[in-house]
């Protein structure tokens, strides 16, 4: 048919009939909606941790118990006393008591220490350890190992701590045995420090023979010709390389390790804490009355048990990083 002579009405109609069949269409057959499309989930940005500065060699704190402390960084060391070394100091005539000692400093070997730790800047004072009695130390047997609380029950009443000279309180608490320095130094929330630990807070990386250096000087610590001991920090010109005072003189120390005098041929290169079992407790440092030979960071005494105790005999502590 010809519709180009029809009216326009007509040939409009025609014209979207197509499109209004499509619509009837669609409305007979709706189309489902689609579900919108999910994102993937935002991840929320966090911040990277902000790594820790490491400590260096000397850094001060004051720990939970009010104790000043120095910290000592990972290291490597000579621990011991070289050949040589023990040659010279035979020349100069030392006391048999102490030429029988130096065996068991030998053989010099390098010691890793693989972690950082907290040292006592000065030994344990009478005011730090009178705090520990008043907590009601001696009646806590969280504080004590099981051989620490069995001599303890076989002490009678009252009768420990036992009384030293020298009790002002900035002096050094001695007449502790090692039971009594050991659960001491739980309370404080550490230990005492193995033989290495203490060596090389007291020597450094140079292994120095003492803590100031690799000569002998009577001004600098509470040693030769001396009939007591002198408050703690009395001389500060005998720090050790982190800042720890009297490591040689005023009193000996007591640390961790039994004493085996052959340990050190077999000793291992990291982390030592020396045998496992023994009648002996290691001490160190040297003590008010004493000699160059003993006052040498090196220096292993090498007679007293861990029941033992006298007004020569104290100690200090060591804690872990926090």
């Amino acid at each position: 048919m010809d519709f180009s002579q029809a009216p326009k009405v007509i040939r409009y109609l025609v014209m979207i009939a197509p499109l209004l069949a499509g619509c009837a269409a669609a409305a007979a057959n709706p189309i489902e909606p689609q579900a919108p499309t999910a994102l993937p989930p935002t991840v929320a940005a966090t911040a990277s941790p902000t790594p820790v500065a490491a400590l260096s060699a000397g850094t001060a704190r004051i720990d939970g118990k009010g104790v000043h402390q120095v910290w000592v960084p990972a290291g490597t060391f000579q621990m011991g006393t070289a050949a040589v070394t023990v040659q010279k100091l035979k020349a100069l005539k030392p006391p048999t008591w102490i030429s029988g000692a130096f065996s068991s400093e030998q053989p010099a070997h390098a010691v890793t220490l693989t972690r950082g730790y907290w040292i006592d800047k000065y030994e344990v004072t009478n005011a730090a350890f009178k705090a520990f009695v008043t907590d009601g130390g001696y009646q806590q047997q969280a504080y004590w190992s099981e051989a620490g609380w069995q001599w303890l029950s076989k002490q009678p009443a009252n009768s420990a701590p036992r009384s030293c000279t020298g009790n002002s309180p900035d002096q050094p608490r001695a007449c502790v045995t090692w039971y009594e320095a050991e659960a001491y130094a739980h309370w404080r929330g550490g230990r005492l420090p193995t033989e290495a630990e203490w060596e090389y807070a007291a020597r450094g990386p140079q292994a120095l023979l003492y803590p100031w250096g690799n000569d002998f000087d009577a001004e600098r610590c509470n040693v030769v010709d001396s009939r007591a001991t002198k408050p703690v920090g009395s001389y500060p010109d005998g720090v050790s390389w982190v800042g720890a005072h009297d490591l040689a003189g005023n009193v000996m120390e007591w640390v961790q390790d039994w004493l085996d005098v052959n340990y050190y041929r077999n000793s291992p290169a990291d982390d030592p804490t020396g045998p496992d079992t023994g009648n002996v407790k290691v001490e160190k440092g040297g003590w008010w009355g004493s000699n160059l030979f003993a006052a040498r960071s090196a220096y292993r005494h090498f007679e007293d048990p861990p029941d033992y105790s006298d007004g020569h005999i104290g100690f200090r502590i060591v804690t872990p990083q926090d």
